[in-house]
């Protein structure tokens, strides 16, 4: 009644109510308020299995703008709760193995059987232009067609270990959004490997026979990691020196000391173009997880590598906030022409920086 004698006494006046609708205060909280339906609503319908609410989440997350990382974060937040559900595999190999054809042939496998399939395909970037080709999905012309597989290439940018640099959260996405088997094709870039393996619960390595590196491939870092190795293309003329390969792969891996799941890794044939083998791989993961699962590693596994990403995440945000800070873009830029015409050196260039 108040309000309503003062509105009638400013209009004797000829004064208008003041409008407060458009104040920064109340601008802000509307979009605040905006902001929250609209992130609420995405999650709703990532839980609901909707794929284009899926793209659009993992679109923020990989999103390089700092305006999109504060809604990436909520959206994360609240999907967690309905993730870990899922079992992620890891599949690394050379160029030319045959990843993305043994991946449609795997994938498609798992379809068949009831599976929902999301593939995270890390593409590499040129190190000259930045750029991906992203051609995951025509290389899986039949895989991205089914209604239970969802593939979503990503270039691999300036990430370790070839895989995107936002790999993790979109893992957490997919798993909120229903999906029972992650894959995560990598470049294949050999020992860096070791960020993949972080992130997954069984890694394959796939094997060519014939290559030339049979023994000469059996690095340490990369075998040590593998709880499978897959040797594709075993066909035709190719089958015998497969079966030759997998002797050795198989005597190799017998040399190096139980691992602490105590499983026994194993050396499988496979033909992803003939679509021969790879029922036998399915079934050596299942028995991976169901004995770790038993023993108790997949836990400590999972948790580990909760431990890992925090200090990585701690370690990416700590390198991001030093490089966008506008005295260190300044100051960076001075310390390098200084390197340039050889009046100090990086070294000591790195340590003003730091202790500015």
């Amino acid at each position: 009644m108040a309000k309503q004698n003062t509105s009638a006494l400013n209009e004797n006046k000829g004064v208008s109510e003041p409008e407060i609708t458009n104040t920064p205060l109340v601008n802000s909280i509307q979009e605040k308020r905006q902001k929250k339906i609209q992130n609420d609503a995405l999650v709703a319908s990532i839980l609901n299995k909707d794929i284009t609410a899926l793209s659009r989440a993992i679109t923020l997350v990989e999103s390089k703008n700092p305006k999109h990382a504060k809604d990436a974060k909520t959206i994360i937040k609240s999907c967690l709760p309905h993730a870990n559900k899922s079992i992620r595999i890891g599949i690394t190999g050379v160029p030319g193995v045959g990843k993305s054809t043994f991946i449609e042939a795997f994938g498609s496998h798992l379809t068949a059987i009831g599976k929902r399939v999301a593939v995270l395909a890390i593409d590499p970037s040129s190190s000259i232009t930045k750029g991906s080709i992203l051609g995951d999905k025509t290389r899986m012309e039949a895989l991205v067609k089914d209604k239970n597989a969802f593939i979503r290439p990503s270039a691999s940018g300036e990430a370790l270990g070839g895989v995107a640099r936002k790999t993790r959260e979109t893992i957490i996405l997919c798993e909120a959004a229903g999906f029972d088997i992650i894959i995560i094709e990598t470049v294949g870039v050999g020992q860096s490997e070791t960020t993949v393996h972080s992130m997954v619960d069984f890694f394959l390595l796939l094997k060519l026979a014939g290559a030339g590196d049979e023994l000469q491939g059996i690095k340490r870092g990369i075998i040590e990691m593998a709880d499978a190795i897959a040797i594709n293309k075993a066909d035709g003329d190719n089958l015998k020196p497969a079966k030759l390969a997998k002797v050795e792969f198989n005597r190799a891996l017998h040399l190096y000391p139980e691992k602490s799941s105590h499983w026994q890794p194993t050396v499988t044939l496979c033909s992803a173009l003939n679509n021969e083998g790879i029922d036998t791989i399915w079934n050596v993961i299942q028995e991976y997880i169901e004995m770790t699962k038993t023993n108790g590693f997949f836990d400590i596994k999972r948790q580990e590598q909760n431990k890992y990403w925090l200090i990585q995440t701690i370690e990416a945000q700590l390198k991001s906030n030093f490089f966008n800070k506008t005295e260190i873009k300044k100051a960076l830029k001075q310390q390098l022409e200084l390197i340039e015409r050889n009046e100090t050196t990086p070294f000591a260039a790195a340590d003003y920086l730091l202790n500015l």
